[in-house]
């Protein structure tokens, strides 16, 4: 029986695809790419891009286009059997990514490449795959004796297992929770939407009455808009002590030894490299230059919106207090009475603007977009195999009608696939020998679902979402590079690696982009410019709370990996307290455990990395107000934008990029701007 791992040609064949499969393919994809490093260094004394670098891209491109759609259904159709398999995959691979890194033949092959003629002779992206090579070859310890050597490679293993169980607790104790309400009064303040999913829910899992669990799309209208205090309270415990030491799942799938054994295993590979700590060690391949700079970064940050956000929390405190004789408010309080001063301000609501946002108008006007900016068409493809019944596949062709990236879009809410919204590589961008590979994304989302027999209808919250995802996507497509190592977001440094993402959310807020979409999904008529005035100005509503949740976010991050002492622990609660009482506003209760589910840090790429997200708004911000400046649709400046950003994937420093489109390095004023914080 033939494995469909092993067929790396065309896309994933996702119903072939079974758990028995995993293991055999990745044990012999890399025994065959460690025999065919063996007998590539042992072909050649003289050693070339091409008899040594461009055999291994392809084997080391073979092994990641089998456990790309292992990784991918894990997150997706998460189920034992599969966990089961990928889980005894991440050692396996951590040690083959070690043992290339600590290769000392290899590491010899590339310094004599880089220090040979042939290097001049190179383009901009082969010279950057090299140089990259040589720094991550050090960041992995090529320098270190046998015995530290062989300490790397248990940490790294170590490590990779410990993050995958991170995420594991993290579903787990999200699908295992959920609240069964048989009493309609308690629904009360709900909208028809939300108590039709409630419904909904109850009715997938044979319960009668109405059931709401933490999956985002279920448990945000509860905080938002439910009457019903007792029930918010019950949503918001739930929510916020997953995978932790309190609330109702106590101590089930409890992260907290595993928070302290990933900071304590990150610190000491980062001293073993020479590094005083993981952060440090984390910007020596980001766009920031050093700890201090980073820090001052979020400082200023905070000291711009402090005074602000605590404005912001005293508006709500008395509004709740002189319109609704409510004191006390505490944190599953304040979504819900924001809402109330919201409406009150500016008579709008994310659930008012929802009918305007169906998915098929919601999809038609990102396409619409894209086509006024780059001048792309995007079209569905019928017939691709996915692996579940709501995932569609689309096509992206310039204005020469050549195909430039495809991707299967999964934009709904389920039970076993993982929360959150992300861009997946699916296949990336080359040169072959007689053509190009097509690069394919995975763009994943978990936004409402359909109800009933009506379209899936999105708030404004989650368009913005699909625009930034589809962000991360046209950079991994519109790539035009020809190597692996810096195709698409390949090699982009992460603080930079959000610009294209955050650059798009920008024409959610327009109404010369919205009149292309934002249409009544029954009347068909265009959002009113009274309606998007009032969406307007309440656009920057609490934005100094949230500038400050993100910058606590942020320094929490940064500070608990740059701070962690062997002898001390990780002090992950100690350092949160004394971030929160610097930046924060918001003081939660006692048993919040927001760390034990912050997947970012522990088990994403963001790992003394979160402050990226306000770095490249920095970036996007003053990339788009070019457009301002042209014109949001100005197409000479969205093919500038396209030909020195997106296309350039990893070939060059970002601070260069962003200098040749912008003209001049970027500034702050325009994020504080749109943020309503002045600048």
């Amino acid at each position: 029986m033939t494995n469909p791992l092993l067929n790396a040609n065309g896309l994933p064949q996702f119903s072939k695809i079974k758990p028995e499969h995993v293991i055999p393919a990745v044990d012999q994809l890399l025994q065959e790419n460690r025999q065919k490093l063996t007998a590539l260094l042992a072909a050649n004394e003289t050693y070339t891009w091409q008899n040594l670098i461009h055999p291994l891209e392809a084997a080391d491109e073979k092994l990641d286009r089998a456990f790309s759609p292992i990784s991918h259904l894990n997150a997706v159709v998460n189920s034992e059997a599969l966990r089961e398999v990928y889980n005894a995959c991440l050692p396996k691979l951590s040690d083959y990514a070690t043992e290339l890194g600590q290769h000392e033949g290899l590491f010899r092959a590339y310094t004599q490449i880089a220090e040979g003629p042939e290097y001049a002779t190179l383009d901009a992206a082969q010279k950057k795959i090299i140089d990259n090579a040589l720094r991550d070859f050090r960041l992995s310890g090529i320098a270190l004796g046998s015995e530290d050597k062989a300490r790397y490679k248990v940490f790294m293993q170590k490590l990779s297992t410990l993050s995958s169980q991170f995420s594991d607790n993290i579903l787990d104790a999200t699908n295992a929770w959920k609240k069964e309400v048989s009493d309609k009064k308690q629904l009360a303040g709900l909208p028809e939407s939300a108590v039709a999913m409630a419904k909904q829910i109850a009715e997938r899992e044979g319960l009668s009455g109405w059931v709401f669990n933490l999956e985002f799309p279920s448990y945000l209208p509860v905080m938002t808009y439910a009457d019903d205090r007792a029930l918010r309270e019950a949503l918001y415990r739930a929510y916020v002590t997953r995978a932790s030491d309190q609330g109702p799942n106590a101590g089930k799938w409890d992260n907290s030894q595993n928070m302290e054994e990933i900071l304590a295993l990150r610190h000491q590979i980062a001293e073993l490299l020479g590094f005083e700590n993981y952060a440090d060690y984390s910007l020596a391949t980001k766009m920031a230059t050093s700890t201090d700079q980073v820090i001052s970064f979020l400082n200023e940050l905070a000291e711009k919106s402090h005074a602000m956000a605590q404005q912001d929390l005293q508006e709500v405190q008395a509004f709740a207090k002189t319109e609704h004789g409510f004191e006390g408010l505490e944190a599953w309080d304040l979504p819900y009475y924001s809402e109330k001063l919201q409406q009150h301000k500016y008579a709008i609501t994310q659930e008012e603007l929802k009918p305007y946002f169906s998915v098929d108008n919601a999809l038609a006007g990102l396409f619409a977009v894209v086509n006024r900016l780059y001048g792309l068409t995007i079209t569905a493809i019928e017939e691709v195999e996915t692996w579940h019944e709501d995932v569609r596949f689309f096509e992206i062709r310039d204005r020469d009608n050549q195909v430039r990236g495809q991707f299967f879009l999964d934009l709904y809410a389920r039970p076993h696939k993982r929360g959150g919204a992300w861009m997946g590589d699916c296949i990336t961008r080359k040169r072959t020998e007689d053509s190009i590979q097509t690069p394919v994304a995975y763009l994943v989302c978990n936004f409402s679902p359909p109800v009933g027999d009506g379209p899936a209808l999105f708030t404004h919250d989650e368009v913005q979402t699909l625009f930034h995802e589809f962000g991360h996507g046209l950079h991994h497509m519109l790539t035009q590079v020809d190597y692996l190592g810096v195709s698409g977001i390949g090699g982009v440094p992460w603080d930079a690696v959000e610009l294209p993402s955050q650059f798009m959310e920008n024409w959610c807020w327009q109404k010369e982009a919205l009149d292309l979409f934002a249409r009544h999904y029954q009347t068909k008529g265009k959002l009113p410019d009274e309606m998007f005035q009032r969406m307007l100005a309440a656009k920057n509503f609490q934005s100094a709370m949230q500038m400050v949740r993100q910058l606590e976010f942020a320094l929490f991050d940064f500070r608990i990996h740059m701070e962690f002492d062997p002898e001390k622990g990780a002090r992950i609660f100690e350092i949160l307290s004394e971030v929160r009482k610097k930046i924060s506003v918001v003081s939660p209760p006692a048993y919040n455990r927001f760390p034990h589910s912050f997947s970012h840090i522990f088990a994403g790429g963001y790992s003394a990395g979160y402050y990226s997200y306000k770095w490249a708004e920095v970036l996007s911000a003053d990339a788009f107000s070019l457009f301002e400046e042209k014109g949001i649709f100005d197409r000479e400046t969205g093919l500038r934008f396209m030909k020195m950003i997106l296309e350039q994937g990893g070939t060059q420093a970002p601070m260069d990029l962003f200098v040749n489109f912008r003209g001049r390095e970027p500034q702050i004023d325009a994020l504080l701007r749109h943020s309503g914080l002045g600048g």
